[in-house]
């Protein structure tokens, strides 16, 4: 059984490829999939961007944010490049998911760009 907020982002990742697909975004070249992860905690945080680039992964730099009631957060992505295709991107979705879970910090989606 798939743990209800991993059911939320795999429909949300089912809605963000059909919103691209409907935009007639370029389903012929690979996407670049920004994974978005934070934590309050930065210690935590810099040890899951870690954990992430010794599995292989194109880390970007923690930063520091603040969240639209005022609270800092740090956060840093993980970027990717995959092709527009829903069983790829969810698969992925579930592996940076448990990452997140694993190294006790939220995974707060991903994102792409309009590819022309």
């Amino acid at each position: 059984m798939i743990e209800d907020e991993l059911q939320q982002w795999l429909t949300h990742t089912e809605n963000l490829i059909a919103d691209l697909i409907a935009d007639e975004s370029n389903e012929e070249v690979d996407h670049t999939i920004e994974h978005h992860f934070s934590s309050a905690n930065f210690e935590l945080l810099e040890a899951a961007a870690v954990t992430a680039f010794k599995k292989g992964y194109d880390v970007e730099e923690p930063e520091e944010a603040e969240t639209d009631s005022g609270e800092k957060v740090f956060s840093f992505d993980i970027i990717t490049e995959q092709p527009l295709e829903l069983d790829i991107i969810s698969d992925e979705t579930k592996i940076m998911y448990q990452l997140a879970k694993q190294c006790e910090v939220d995974y707060d989606g991903w994102g792409t760009y309009f590819e022309e």
